[in-house]
């Protein structure tokens, strides 16, 4: 489980630069909607990336224990995104929230089910 944590760990180091990258480069010549969306597009095919290396290295035995790696790096993402942001970012639970928003734009729940699904789906190909 530490080599998945690792893994994790180098994921939201790419998230923090891909954040920078967007506060620094392009989000302001877009609109704040537009930025985030692009961002995370570049998101799942940088931590698609890791996840695909990382699978490939140590596959899982099964379906299902792929399933729980995915399970146990989208609930680390989670629980970062809203213990980081909440308390020490200082934003509230509805701005958190929002960006959950499907129906609004929002594609940050796409990216959590990746996370979620992409160890089943990358050992899958590996048979």
């Amino acid at each position: 489980m530490l080599k998945a944590l690792g893994a994790w760990l180098l994921m939201l180091l790419l998230a923090i630069a891909n954040g920078a990258a967007r506060d620094l480069c392009y989000g302001q010549y877009l609109g704040e909607l537009t930025a985030h969306q692009l961002s995370t597009i570049i998101a799942a095919v940088l931590l698609g990336g890791v996840m695909r290396a990382y699978v490939r290295r140590y596959p899982p035995p099964s379906r299902a224990a792929a399933l729980l790696l995915g399970l146990f790096w989208a609930g680390l993402t989670v629980t970062f995104e809203f213990f980081f942001f909440h308390v020490v970012g200082g934003r509230s639970w509805k701005e958190l929230f929002a960006s959950y928003q499907l129906n609004e734009g929002q594609l940050w729940p796409l990216l959590v089910l990746w996370i979620l699904l992409a160890p089943m789906t990358f050992s899958r190909h590996r048979h």
